[in-house]
């Protein structure tokens, strides 16, 4: 995941990159978000900042590369992955309300859908631990490349499914951890099971409207984004390059696993109100930040990523997730305790530096 390489990267870097000037962070933030477009790693940055007193907002940048509009701090975006920690919310809501439970096998509620689903727990669904194979590594099914027409193609969770089992699990369940978009393809899946209503209206139903995420949305089969909105683009292997507008596509081909569509203030607070505690009980937020390690420089627990900022005065525990489709790149991250931090880039020519990733973070909850 390039995500994932990004921010193992970045989080290795010593702690002396952290900014040392007595510029307020605020302005800081502006600083290394204008250095990244200027340095042409994004066409757009979006931010918006909680320090625990003050909120914080700021887009640089364009929205397109046509017209050449400044980006809008109140643009939407593709939140890619995470989608997933809103789709675990929900699960963690329904196991508070003795739905399920965390180690239910997933063929008590979902009997013949996953090979070995008498084996594998919803747990392990949202913790990675499954192993099923992710239907996205294979040719054609991935959203982080470009796939020409194919982007307008609509798929069913039915369809996915199909995909991901034409490869079979090597290893039990539960021996290691591996990232695989199948998992939440499933727990849709299985929200819609126990619900008996699209997995979106739950969401809708219990955090959308319940948070007034009025500029939050499950997109379903719709290929445009909500005004306004910077574009998305992605570099073609030609001589020259061809930069191609990736904008527009069908995303059910992520469905569960990372279809939403949001802005940052928006994902602000969610994560938020999540890890304060207001959508879930204290038992099920107890769960999600159980983590497993799923890589040196990163922990995974329910739907939560957890990663380690290297602050001057020591390690400092973040929780949140990281979302990438094709042209879209964001991070949405808190630290519990009242400091959040979501960034929306639009990536042109080439990955954003670790470097400035890592001092955005830094920066925003390190000062």
């Amino acid at each position: 995941m390039l995500l994932n390489a990004i921010l193992s990267t970045a989080l290795a870097i010593s702690p002396g990159l952290a900014p040392s000037t007595p510029d307020t962070p605020a302005s800081e933030l502006h600083d290394q978000l204008i250095g990244l477009v200027n340095d042409q790693f994004i066409t757009a940055g979006l931010i918006h900042v909680h320090d625990g007193e003050a909120e914080w907002s700021e887009a640089v940048g364009v929205r397109d590369l046509t017209t050449r509009k400044p980006a809008d701090p109140n643009g939407h975006f593709r939140i890619g992955s995470v989608t997933k920690t809103f789709v675990a919310t929900v699960l963690l809501q329904l196991v508070d309300e003795g739905r399920l439970a965390l180690d239910d096998p997933i063929d008590r509620h979902l009997p013949d859908v996953v090979p070995d689903g008498g084996r594998i727990t919803v747990r392990q669904l949202l913790q990675h631990t499954s192993l099923l194979h992710d239907y996205m590594s294979e040719p054609g099914y991935s959203t982080n490349r470009w796939r020409g027409d194919a982007r307008f193609d609509d798929y069913t969770p039915s369809e996915l499914i199909d995909v991901a089992f034409t490869a079979d699990a090597d290893d039990a369940p539960g021996e290691l951890w591996r990232y695989s978009n199948t998992n939440y393809i499933v727990a849709g899946l299985l929200i819609e099971k126990l619900t008996g209503r699209p997995y979106g209206e739950e969401v809708k139903r219990r955090i959308l409207r319940p948070l007034d995420l009025d500029h939050t949305s499950v997109p379903g089969h719709r290929a445009s984004l909500p005004a306004p909105h910077a574009h998305g683009y992605e570099p073609l292997p030609t001589s020259p390059p061809t930069i191609v507008d990736a904008t527009k596509m069908d995303p059910s081909l992520d469905w569960a696993a990372g279809e939403m569509v949001s802005t940052t203030e928006d994902l602000t607070t969610f994560v938020t109100a999540l890890l304060k505690g207001r959508l879930t009980s204290q038992t099920s937020l107890s769960e999600m930040r159980r983590t497993t390690p799923a890589d040196p420089l990163f922990r995974y627990g329910l739907g939560l990523q957890e990663f380690t900022l290297p602050c001057a005065d020591g390690p400092k525990p973040v929780w949140g997730h990281t979302g990438q489709l094709i042209g879209y790149l964001t991070f949405a991250l808190t630290d519990g305790e009242g400091k959040s931090l979501v960034l929306s880039l639009n990536p042109y020519q080439q990955d954003p530096p670790a470097p400035a990733i890592v001092s955005i973070g830094v920066t925003a909850f390190c000062r």
